[in-house]
């Protein structure tokens, strides 16, 4: 999954679960629970919509790799590899 597609992904899963959420203003290495004032139940919601369009597994442990956009794009782009 390219870094664009990986924005794109999350841009459409946010749009559910904070519809003001504007990820075109956060930088790839900002902390998107900061940057977009998620709390955990939403970024909860961003992992799990995350493995559901994906269908790639996240086991909790890996969380923390999710929380800015550049380590989503790592996350997905190993895990297609």
């Amino acid at each position: 999954m390219s870094p664009s597609e990986t924005k794109k992904l999350v841009a459409e899963i946010l749009a559910g679960i904070a519809p003001e959420a504007d990820i075109s203003t956060v930088a790839g290495d900002a902390d998107l629970r900061e940057a977009l004032d998620l709390d955990s139940i939403d970024f909860l919601n961003l992992v799990t919509g995350l493995h559901e369009r994906t269908g790639r597994p996240i086991p909790e442990a890996d969380y923390p790799r999710l929380f800015t956009l550049d380590g989503i794009a790592r996350y997905f782009g190993a895990a297609a590899g």
